[in-house]
């Protein structure tokens, strides 16, 4: 081994020997590093899973960071079918443009339909979505599927409901999908795909999904009663201000006597104040309880130095230098530290990685991407604890050297 190498790994060596033999009072005095360490590395990753919780929640309702949404409509008179297909094939051209891939139309519970019942015919809301759709705001559904493109070659329109829908036909199978009348100039047999709620609908309300090319094929949208539809836009987080600038310079510059507006719709700066929370709340308590763990460590270091100057005198007398003595008793409180932080992100580690999520969520919520335990939160804890343990032991260290050799030996 170089000697380079020989003198750290003499001093951990030493240092480690020194916390077995003082073992019983070291582990007393690291119980609170122990639980500062754990409880932050464990509220870290419970965190984080809140936030993914709270992420795909919102994500649901108003998109994916980032979801622009942009819309046009005539300043004047009301919209109508051909005022409506020009605003389309503008924000449609704008999207190509830019080569945005994920990008799709969508008129938000602005339409309804007739639809006959067992119990009777009935008006039901509905929203109009592109394939798209079902990724860019992750659709989860209770039963069946979401709406895809092959929808779109159906010879009959496919439907996802909400629960009040799908009771009023007497449940849905899987297996046998479910079929529906739609009334109207031209009644037609819809197939229901899937069952979901309906994010800004009242759930004991029926609600459907269905996709453009459908509603348009068989009349149930009128752009006189709707307007326009909204055009969404899922754009890489870093470019959604520069695109939001430039879409609306373009829209206005090709809808003359339009009003247009374009604006990011996700939740990216709420979720900020949520990663706030945890970056500062969390670590503040950390901290906190760090300190209290680190004075332990700092009186058990100062009582060890005080029973073992005798030695310390001893060592010096044949030569140890005050750097090495200085080290030695520092090393200790590093190594005691490190074990303790180590032991602590261990057990934060299989705790989280094997806790039964099921059991705490709300009913009917499901968490589809959990979030691995967060290896920088590991590494803070060893890293925190490894700090506490340097701090702590620079008193005792200090003490150890300035200690006179030959009133140390007499001591």
């Amino acid at each position: 081994m170089s000697r380079w190498l020989l003198g750290p790994v003499a001093a951990v060596t030493e240092a480690w020997g020194e916390v077995r033999v003082h073992r019983t009072r070291v582990v007393l005095s690291l119980v609170g590093v122990f639980l500062a360490v754990f409880a932050m590395t464990t509220i870290t990753a419970a965190g984080n899973m809140g936030r993914q919780m709270m992420l795909e929640s919102t994500e649901r309702s108003s998109g994916r960071a980032a979801t622009l949404q942009a819309s046009a409509s005539p300043m004047t008179g009301p919209t109508s079918a051909q005022s409506a297909d020009t605003a389309v094939r503008a924000m449609r051209e704008a999207a190509e443009r830019h080569e945005i891939t994920w990008s799709g139309f969508v008129s938000q519970g602005s339409g309804q339909m007739t639809v006959r019942f067992p119990s009777g015919a009935q008006l039901v809301t509905f929203s109009a979505v592109d394939p798209n759709y079902g990724t860019m705001h992750r659709a989860l559904t209770d039963e069946g599927r979401f709406l895809n493109a092959g929808d779109d070659a159906a010879y009959s329109p496919r439907l996802v409901v909400n629960g009040a829908f799908a009771e009023l036909l007497g449940g849905f199978d899987e297996r046998a999908p479910t079929t529906v009348a739609l009334g109207g100039d031209r009644p037609v047999t819809a197939t229901i795909v899937g069952v979901m709620e309906v994010p800004y609908s009242d759930p004991e309300v029926p609600a459907a999904y269905v996709l453009n090319s459908a509603a348009q094929a068989w009349g149930l949208i009128d752009p006189a009663m709707s307007g326009p539809p909204t055009l969404e836009l899922w754009v890489p987080d870093a470019d959604a201000e520069a695109l939001v600038a430039v879409l609306q310079s373009e829209l206005e510059s090709s809808l003359p006597g339009y009003y247009v507006s374009v604006y990011r719709s996700d939740a990216g700066e709420a979720l900020g104040v949520v990663d706030l929370v945890l970056a500062y709340g969390v670590r503040g308590v950390g901290v906190f309880a760090l300190v209290l763990g680190g004075i332990g460590v700092l009186n058990v270091g100062l009582v060890t130095v005080r029973q073992r100057i005798r030695e310390i005198g001893v060592r010096r007398s044949f030569g140890a230098t005050g750097g090495r003595v200085f080290f030695a008793v520092l090393l200790e409180s590093v190594a005691a530290t490190f074990v303790a932080g180590f032991a602590a992100v261990a057990l934060s580690v299989l705790l989280v990685s094997n806790f039964p999520l099921e059991a705490v969520l709300p009913p009917g919520v499901v968490l589809q991407d959990v979030p691995a335990f967060p290896v920088s939160a590991a590494v803070e804890g060893l890293l925190a604890a490894t700090a506490v343990g340097a701090l702590a032991g620079i008193v005792p260290a200090t003490m150890a050297v300035r200690a006179k050799v030959i009133d140390a030996i007499r001591y």
